[in-house]
């Protein structure tokens, strides 16, 4: 699996409030990652939540 710095990630909301994505750091970079197991950013993102090293913040409420 590749190494990213992962500094932090927030859930983002669609237009109904529903999660459909993410906001993260990466490497120095915010970015914006897609609920898909097949992008590596998310397989890095859920492989350091599974270890318990990196928490997923709940979305701000009315913004992304």
């Amino acid at each position: 699996m590749n190494q990213f710095n992962i500094t932090s990630v927030k859930h983002q909301l669609d237009f109904v409030g529903d999660i459909c994505g993410m906001k993260a750091i990466i490497d120095g970079v915010e970015m914006s990652i897609p609920l898909d197991p097949a992008n590596r950013h998310y397989a890095a993102i859920m492989e350091q939540v599974s270890a318990g090293t990196l928490t997923i913040a709940e979305a701000d409420n009315g913004s992304n």
